[in-house]
C-alpha cells in the first residue's frame, strides 16, 4: 500500500528564494495565488502530455545508469507527477516516492497515480526540501527535474540527496536550458521574428532567474563520476500542442508586459502575443496546426 508523509505544517513559515522561474519546481514554500498555482498545474501536466516521448528517452538513459534496476526512486519537487509517474512506468517494479511541499501538488500526484494504475507503488512525502527531510529508507535514484534551481541551499540540498542514496546510488538533476519554441520560422503576423524578439526579452528576464552547471555543485558534494548530457526536443503538431503553447505563452505574459513597459519589447509585439492567447481570435494558438516544440534540456548525474 501506499505510503503519505507529511512533516510540514500546514502554519509554517516559507523560505525567500529570489526566483520566479517560468518552469516551477515545488522543492519548498511558494506565495501563489490560487490563479498562479492552477496556470503551473496546467503547465506541468501538458508538459507531461506533449513531452511523453522525451520523458520515455530520459527515462530510459537513466535506467541505463542503474544497470541492476531500482527498487526505490525519490522524486525531488515532484510537482504534478509527471516524472513521479514517468519513473513508476520506467522501473516497474519499484516504489516512487514524490516529495513536495503542496499538498494540492501531492493530491494530483495521487490521482494521477490512480490513473495509471500505479497507486500501490507511487507514495508522497510532503516537506521543505530545505529543511531536514523526512526519514526514508535509501533510494537508488534521485531525480530532481526543473527543482533543484528553485531551493534555497542547493547545498544542503544535495548533501541530503547524497544521504537518501544507497552506496552507488544515482543523482539525476534536469534543467530547462531556454524558453520553449512554438511558432513555424515562417510566422508571419505582426513583424518577422516575433518569437526571436520574445525569446530575448525572456533572456533578459532569465538571467536573473538562471541555473548554474551543476556539475561542480554535484562535485562539491560528493557525487563520483559526474557527468551531463543534452537532450534536444523537436516535436511535431499534435493535439495537445496548442494548448500546451497557450498555457507556456500565458504564464509568461506577466514577464513580458514588465518587458514592454521597460522598453525591452515592443507594444505592437505584446499586442500579437495576446491575439495568440485570445481563445476568440482567428489567430488563437488553439486554431493553428503550424506549431511545433523545440528546445532542450541538460541532465547532470552523479554517484553516491
Amino acid at each position: 500500500m501506499a505510503i503519505h508523509i507529511d512533516q510540514t505544517a500546514p502554519d509554517q513559515p516559507g523560505e525567500p528564494d529570489g526566483h520566479g522561474h517560468g518552469q516551477p519546481g515545488h522543492g519548498h514554500h511558494h506565495h501563489e495565488t490560487p490563479e498562479q498555482a492552477a496556470s503551473i498545474s496546467e503547465v506541468l501536466d501538458l508538459d507531461a502530455e506533449v513531452l511523453a516521448d522525451y520523458l520515455r528517452g530520459v527515462t530510459g538513459w537513466v535506467a541505463g545508469l542503474l544497470p541492476a534496476g531500482a527498487g526505490r526512486v525519490l522524486d525531488l519537487g515532484a510537482g504534478t507527477g509527471t516524472g513521479t509517474v514517468a519513473l513508476a512506468a520506467r522501473f516497474p517494479l519499484a516504489q516512487v516516492y514524490a516529495f513536495d511541499v503542496d499538498e494540492s501538488m501531492l493530491a494530483r500526484v495521487r490521482g494521477r497515480a490512480e490513473v495509471a494504475g500505479m497507486a500501490d507503488r507511487v507514495n508522497t512525502v510532503r516537506g521543505d526540501l530545505d529543511r531536514p527531510w523526512p526519514a526514508l529508507e535509501p533510494v537508488d535514484l534521485v531525480w530532481a527535474s526543473s527543482s533543484l534551481h528553485e531551493v534555497v541551499d542547493s547545498a544542503f540540498v544535495l548533501s541530503s540527496a547524497r544521504a537518501a542514496l544507497v552506496p552507488g546510488g544515482v543523482l539525476v538533476v534536469i534543467e530547462i536550458d531556454d524558453t520553449p519554441r512554438f511558432l513555424p520560422d515562417d510566422f508571419v503576423l505582426g513583424r518577422p521574428g516575433l518569437e526571436v524578439r520574445l525569446r530575448a526579452a525572456l533572456d533578459l528576464v532569465q538571467s536573473r532567474w538562471g541555473h548554474p552547471d551543476w556539475a561542480s555543485h554535484l562535485d562539491a558534494a560528493g557525487f563520483s563520476g559526474v557527468g551531463q548530457r543534452t537532450f534536444e526536443i523537436d516535436l511535431p503538431h499534435g493535439e495537445a500542442t496548442g494548448r500546451y503553447a497557450r498555457a507556456y505563452l500565458a504564464r509568461m505574459r506577466p514577464a513580458l508586459a514588465e518587458q514592454t513597459a521597460a522598453g525591452a519589447l515592443e507594444a505592437d509585439d505584446l499586442a500579437v502575443l495576446d491575439a495568440l492567447l485570445d481563445d476568440d481570435s482567428p489567430e488563437s494558438l488553439l486554431r493553428r496546426d503550424d506549431l511545433h516544440v523545440r528546445g532542450s534540456r541538460t541532465a547532470w548525474f552523479g554517484r553516491a
